[in-house]
Formats: C-alpha cells, sequence, structure tokens
C-alpha cells in the first residue's frame, strides 16, 4: 500500500481550501459567529426530532440489560422483580449470526471487479508459454549450477510481459491473461490492505451489535489518517515512519444527529457528530490537517461546556448528576449557503463560485470554530454511513431486535413475576387460630414440633391451616407461549442459539437442517441491508478515495467498480465446498472438461474453506510457467528427452520414462514367464513323423 498524499492548504486548484486564522483568534471567531450559530440551530432542532428515537432505543438497551425503567410501577403486594433477559440472549443471537456470515471468508466482504468489456485496457492478451525456452537443471546439478540456472530462468519469465500480443490467443500452447481482471485484483488488494491497516473488522463487529440491539449501525470514513509505525534505526533510535491511510471508525448511534427531514443518508443535507472530549484530547486535535490551533486553545480557556443528556446517566447507571469535566465539540458534514461560506472568508475554488450551496466540515466548541473547510472529497459526499436491522421506509432509524419483542419480553416479565409470587405464597399455610379455645397468654408463633394449651372442656378446633391455591404451571405455561412469540416477531427461533427440546421435524439431522435453512432467511434480509446500505456506498468511497489521493493510470483506464459480497458469504459453508468438489469431479471428464473454468472452481473452493484464495492459488499466467517449469523438471529427472518410452507410456519393465508399476504381459507376449510363451514357456511337442521340419 503506498503512501497516500494529502492536499495542501488553500490550493486554489485544488478542492481544499480552509478558514484560516490570522490575527486575534477570538476577534475572528466572534467576527464568523453566524457559522457557529447556525450549526447549533441545526443540532438543536436535530436533537428535538430524536427525542421519540432515543425513547426507543434507551427502552431496547434496559431489555438488553434486564432493567426495569420509572415507568414500571410495582405493587406493595410484589415480591419479586425478577427481569428474565430473553432480549439479550435474542440480540446476541442476531449479532452472532450476522458476524458469522460477514467475515466467512478471509476477506473483509468488499471486492473490486472489472465490467465486461473495459474500455481503455484491453480486455484479453496472451502469450505462448512454447516460446519460453527454459533450461531447468537436473535435481542432480550442483548446488550453485542450480542456482545459477534458475536465476537465469527466472529472468526470462520476466520478460513474459514483453512478449504479450492483443486478444486472445488460440494455438493449444498460448495462454489467455486479462489485464482488466489484474488490475480489479491489484485495487481489490489495496483496499484490504488499508482496511486491516484500520483495523475495519474491528469497527464492522461494533456495527453489527448496534444494528441488532438498537436497530440502526454507523460507520464513519474513509478519511485521511496519519498512523505511527514503530520502527528504530542502527543505533536503537526510535524514529517512527508516519504513513497516511483512509481511515475507518465506528460512531455510536447516540452520538449521531442526522437532518431530521432525511429518511436515507441519500437525501441527508447534513449529519452531526457529537464528541465529547477531555482537554488532551481538545488539543490533540491541533495535530490533524487543518485544525486551528488559537482557537482550540481559547475553547480550552472559556472552560468545559458540556452538559449530559438524560439518556447518558441511565446507560452510566448513574443516578446522581456529576460534574463533568470534558467538552462538546460538534462536528457538521453538510451543505452551507455560498454566501455563508464567503462570509467566513473562505477561498472559493472557481469551479464553487457558481453554486448556490456548499459542502463544508465543520468543528465548533465553546463558539469557536476549530476547523472549516470544504468538503476535501471528489466526489462530493458525506463520510457516513447508516445501516438499518430492518428498515423502516419513513424513517432515518430502523427497527431492531429489542424493539420487536419489546411487548412479548414485558409479557415474560409478567407472567414470571406471577408464577415466582404464587410459589412463595402456597409453599406456606395461611394459619387461623380461634383464641377462645386456647389458654390466653400463649406464644403464637408457629414452628416445627410447637405445643398449644386448650381451655378445659372446650368444644371445636382451635388451629386452622388453609393452603394457597397453586397456579404456577398456568403461569409459566403463558411465559412458555410468549417466548414462542418473541420467536415469531423477531424471526430468531430458540434452537437457533441452543434452546433444547426441540419435537417433531427437529429431532433429525435433515429437519434440523431445514428448520436451520428457513431460520437464516431473516439474516439473509439482515445482509443484504448491510450490503446496499453499508458495504457498497463504503467500497466505493474507497474506491474515489484512492482515486483521489493515489491516482493509478491504469486502474483508472480499466473502469471498475465495487460490489458488496456480504450476501456471498452466505454460501461459503460446508454445503457449498462439497457440492463444489462433486461439480469438479463431475467436469473432470474429457468431454465436460473444456466448457469448465476449472480456476474459478478452485478459487470458490478455497474461499469456502476459509483460505486465502490470493496467496495459495496461482493466476493463469502463473499457472501457465509454473506447468512449463514441472514439466520440464520432471522430464529431466526421468531421463531426459532421449529416455525411451513406450507411444503409449505403459512399460512393463518399469524402465525409462515416468516411473509406473507396468501392466504384466500376455500370454504368447514378449517377457510372458509362465505356460504360454515367452522364454520360461515348455518345448514344442515333436513333429509327426514325415513332417518337413
Amino acid at each position: 500500500m503506498g503512501i497516500i498524499e494529502k492536499p495542501d492548504v488553500n490550493e486554489t486548484d485544488g478542492l481544499v481550501t480552509a478558514l484560516q486564522e490570522d490575527g486575534d483568534a477570538a476577534e475572528q471567531n466572534a467576527m464568523f459567529s453566524g457559522v457557529v450559530g447556525w450549526i447549533e440551530e441545526r443540532f438543536t432542532k436535530s436533537n428535538d426530532i430524536r427525542l421519540n428515537d432515543e425513547k426507543r432505543w434507551l427502552q431496547s438497551y434496559r431489555n438488553y440489560r434486564g432493567l426495569y425503567g420509572p415507568e414500571v410501577q410495582f405493587t406493595d403486594h410484589e415480591k419479586s422483580r425478577t427481569f428474565v433477559k430473553i432480549t439479550k440472549t435474542k440480540v446476541l443471537a442476531a449479532y452472532a449470526q450476522i458476524v458469522d456470515v460477514l467475515f466467512a471468508g478471509s476477506k473483509f466482504p468488499i471486492g473490486v471487479e472489472a465490467p465486461i468489456n473495459s474500455k481503455g485496457i484491453p480486455d484479453a492478451v496472451h502469450f505462448d508459454p512454447a516460446a519460453q525456452k527454459l533450461d531447468i537443471p537436473s535435481p542432480s546439478s550442483p548446488r550453485n549450477e542450480i542456482k545459477d540456472r534458475l536465476g537465469a530462468a527466472t529472468g526470462k519469465l520476466e520478460r513474459i510481459d514483453d512478449q504479450l500480443q492483443p486478444g486472445p490467443g488460440i494455438s493449444p500452447s498460448s495462454f489467455t491473461y486479462e489485464p482488466a481482471k489484474e488490475s480489479a485484483r491489484e485495487m481489490q488488494q489495496r483496499i484490504h490492505d488499508q482496511l486491516d491497516e484500520s483495523e475495519a473488522s474491528k469497527h464492522l463487529r461494533n456495527v453489527a451489535f448496534e444494528m441488532a440491539l438498537f436497530g440502526t449501525g454507523i460507520i464513519k470514513g474513509p478519511f485521511a489518517f496519519d498512523k505511527e509505525h514503530p520502527a528504530w534505526n542502527k543505533d536503537g533510535e526510535y524514529e517512527p515512519r508516519m504513513e497516511t491511510i483512509p481511515r475507518v471508525e465506528h460512531v455510536s448511534i447516540w452520538d449521531l444527529y442526522p437532518d431530521p427531514e432525511a429518511r436515507s443518508m441519500n437525501d441527508a443535507e447534513y449529519i452531526i457528530q457529537r464528541h465529547r472530549l477531555n482537554r488532551s484530547q481538545l488539543r490533540n486535535l491541533k495535530n490533524r490537517p487543518y485544525f486551528r490551533g488559537d482557537s482550540i486553545e481559547e475553547a480550552i480557556d472559556i472552560g468545559s461546556n458540556y452538559i449530559s443528556k438524560y439518556w447518558e446517566d441511565a446507560l452510566e447507571d448513574n443516578e446522581m448528576q456529576q460534574d463533568r469535566t470534558r467538552f462538546e465539540v460538534l462536528e457538521y458534514w453538510g451543505v452551507t449557503d455560498a454566501e455563508t461560506a464567503e462570509q467566513a472568508d473562505l477561498d472559493l475554488p472557481a469551479e464553487l463560485m457558481e453554486r448556490d450551496q456548499i459542502q463544508v466540515n465543520a468543528w465548533i466548541c465553546n463558539g469557536q470554530i476549530l476547523r472549516l473547510v470544504i468538503n476535501p472529497f471528489t466526489p462530493e459526499r458525506i463520510p457516513f454511513h447508516a445501516v438499518p436491522y430492518e428498515v423502516n421506509p419513513y424513517s432515518f432509524f430502523g427497527v431492531g431486535v429489542a424493539e420487536n419483542m419489546e411487548d412479548t419480553q414485558d409479557i415474560m416479565n409478567g407472567f414470571m413475576r406471577m408464577a415466582v409470587d404464587n410459589a412463595a405464597l402456597s409453599s406456606n399455610l395461611l394459619i387461623e387460630i380461634d383464641e377462645t379455645n386456647l389458654v390466653p397468654g400463649q406464644d403464637l408463633n408457629v414452628y416445627p414440633g410447637k405445643v398449644f394449651r386448650r381451655q378445659a372442656g372446650a368444644p371445636g378446633q382451635a388451629i386452622f391451616g388453609t393452603k394457597f391455591p397453586n397456579v404456577t404451571n398456568e403461569c409459566l405455561m403463558m411465559f412458555d407461549k410468549a417466548r414462542q412469540l418473541s420467536d415469531e416477531s423477531t424471526g430468531m427461533p430458540s434452537f437457533a442459539h441452543g434452546s433444547t427440546g426441540v419435537m417433531g421435524v427437529g429431532r433429525t439431522a435433515s429437519g434440523m437442517s431445514m428448520l436451520m435453512g428457513a431460520a437464516a432467511q431473516n439474516i439473509k434480509a439482515v445482509v443484504r441491508n448491510i450490503d446496499d446500505y453499508l458495504l457498497s456506498p463504503l467500497g466505493r468511497a474507497l474506491f474515489a478515495f484512492n482515486m483521489q489521493f493515489a491516482f493509478d493510470e491504469e486502474l483508472a483506464q480499466a473502469n471498475l467498480y465495487v460490489v458488496a459480497r456480504g450476501t456471498e458469504s452466505l454460501m461459503r459453508n460446508e454445503v457449498r465446498s462439497q457440492r463444489l468438489l462433486q461439480f469438479m469431479n463431475l467436469a473432470s471428464n474429457q468431454m465436460t472438461a473444456p466448457f469448465v473454468k476449472f480456476d474459478y472452481i478452485l478459487r470458490e473452493i478455497a474461499a469456502s474453506m476459509d483460505l486465502d484464495e490470493e496467496k495459495i492459488l496461482n493466476d493463469p499466467r502463473e499457472a501457465a510457467i509454473q506447468a512449463e517449469l514441472l514439466g520440464q523438471m520432471q522430464q529431466a529427472a526421468g531421463g531426459g528427452a532421449n529416455a525411451q518410452q513406450p507411444a503409449d507410456g505403459m512399460d512393463p519393465t518399469g524402465g525409462g520414462g515416468a516411473i509406473v508399476p507396468g501392466l504384466a504381459p500376455e500370454p504368447g507376449a514378449p517377457g510372458f514367464t509362465g505356460e504360454g510363451g515367452g522364454a520360461n514357456s515348455p518345448p514344442p511337442p515333436p513333429a509327426p513323423e514325415g513332417t518337413v521340419q
């Protein structure tokens, strides 16, 4: 992965222009206070509209944690406060299935492919391996001679590119090479390396968890980030190597404030991310591009301004308000009026002068503009991607597992509390005592071996015991029914996360396989949402980022496109691997082999086995070269080109050519040692008399 160059500040011929610090920072920020007020106004509007969504998320979080909210009021007679955390089980099961699907292969589920008819680059070229006259040494050659001759052979192989001819090869020994596909493979490997550098897999898992719990997952990026690689010089001094890489990161749903009128990222005019930073984190922003150091110090001198939201204390399990020493920083990505940008003294490029609206990125804190730049990305985009677990077509935020089973969770809690309270009540006797039949002044406490003294001659029973009816079984039956309804409402059957007691068709292996396949339909819909709302736009953004800041003319000419491969991972399992192997055996027939692309089958088999196909498989050109090398080495090891071999390759004596067991000679054939022919056969009978010998 090459180092990505960042554009300079205020390049009028580039894409980034930033607000500069000139003189007194406080006076300058006061001059541009309209920008701060404009962003704060939109943040307030988004915060107010998001109130109902926050209540939904808070209820989902409480059900996940097993906590009762303030709206649940218990009577004085209710002793049990039991909360059965079935919501947690369902959420974790959905999260595990999503992660298992997305990371079923050995690579991040984003790929790059070449179109069938790419423009600007040949669809296919070919070369003839037979024309490469390689002098492959025999295994008996001295070590240095082998090394020298193999080095010379390698040098010849490196010059194959000079002998490529346009179009597919038609001769039996020629081989076709597709440059567009090779360019796609190169770009895909570059994107995967960048994702690995930014730990994208960890952030994607966090997105999957918030999807299952709250209904929406957010990922941010790519944006330029300076990563420090540890390194030491010859003298043992620490000299780290800095590299600018595209970075992606997970953003909590609680910190995202989208355009309240937007129903998806495609029609959002702006996105605001709320940061909670301490002094050190705020000062570290000065090390990032285009941040205004004097304004940051001015914001710190004003003092902390962070005010906790009502949901923060609930999430942190804090019942008391705490004094905050943090700073609230708002990061704005979206459009602004061209007039507002001009008032902020931004140097607009010529291509943006005629626009009514400008895409900008701004950071504000304590009324100070920490950063204000024109959107640096080409094409312009807001670097946030929101993916719903279950799409709500009339809202920006989706619906999660916890919300889908909110009612059934309440029912299960209610009947479980009733069952516990009834079991406690019915396990004790209700005692009635007639004190007129007892000697006065006695202790009325009841315990084993207790003796009560009766009045002399008093008729009737003095102590009566009444057992309270036990309805625990009826309550547990309703609990089980509610749990079944939770399976229906979430699309996550209990047997999918290890619940026992499956009856009927699930008692056999094939029946259970059918049930698991049906249960996976719901996860398939979720993974398709991940493909459409997250992986596809993220992959396109990464591709555009590389083409903007690390331009490669060959990759640009190939007209490559990005594909999301989350849904493909659903099929990369043991069943698919077995089917591929069966098909490969079927296709090995001489009649069907010319119609089968064996290189594709091998790659799919490697992927289904969680192997890196790029590392263990050769591309078509490398495969042809390897076959030529192996063939010549086998020829050299078997006696060279002068070895005498039968035309059919089967030598009954086992000498020369390939080492094979050979076939036994038939009776009468040369070399047969039994009766009926050969050197050891008995002599023929004497000829009759009179016969001419």
